[in-house]
């Protein structure tokens, strides 16, 4: 399976890590740590990008907190159906996206959002469309947020460790705080959990 049909596969996900899915599952511990991590560092106007934001349950929880400048990017279209479904004013008031980052990351203007952040999205982002890890560090003005499973130690090899989703969707484990320190952010917080790392990075000059 080439990453084009990758691509498609993931955009017509249906069943377990569905949008349907997220959408019941609801928000979690994972939602609770964005909020405080955007709370002590940003305004409630601030401009959030979710990429890879599914049904939007990671956002929904950020507009009950009092975020309204709420943006996201999903390769699934039927995410954006069911969010308007289960999360109605998110839907409404938001700005969504229902394309691959590959192919919108590119139109945002430098700085664009005081805030990105993915939720095990970028571990899925094949070997070839890597140049979007510079596109996301150029539009996030003061918080870049990855919560990715990054796998062992062996990811600081040269070739990328890689396991497979169901068998077949392959999972890409990255050294994140390498990949966007060496794009000019700083690692300035890390919190391991069982199956990924929650990493806080700001640009580096804030901290020279």
């Amino acid at each position: 399976m080439d990453s084009n049909e990758v691509r498609q596969e993931w955009a017509q996900r249906s069943g377990k890590y569905s949008p349907d899915y997220y959408a019941d599952y609801g928000p979690s511990r994972t939602s609770e740590l964005l909020g405080w991590i955007l709370d002590y560092f940003l305004d409630r106007d601030a401009a959030v990008l979710e990429v890879g934001c599914s049904s939007g349950r990671h956002l929904a929880h950020l507009r009950e907190q009092g975020y309204e400048n709420l943006h996201g990017v999903e390769i699934n279209e039927e995410a954006l159906d069911v969010m308007a479904e289960t999360y109605p004013d998110l839907a409404a008031d938001g700005t969504f996206h229902a394309e691959a980052v590959e192919d919108v990351v590119e139109e945002f203007d430098d700085d664009r959002f005081d805030a990105v952040y993915t939720v095990e999205t970028l571990e899925l982002v094949p070997p070839e469309s890597e140049w979007v890890f510079e596109e996301l560090a150029r539009v996030a003005d003061d918080l870049l947020i990855t919560v990715e499973n990054e796998g062992e130690d062996d990811r600081r090899t040269e070739e990328i460790p890689v396991d497979y989703v169901d068998g077949e969707f392959p999972l890409y484990y990255r050294a994140w705080d390498d990949i966007f320190g060496e794009l000019g952010f700083t690692d300035i917080y890390s919190k391991p959990a069982e199956m990924d790392t929650l990493r806080v990075f700001r640009p580096a000059e804030y901290y020279s």
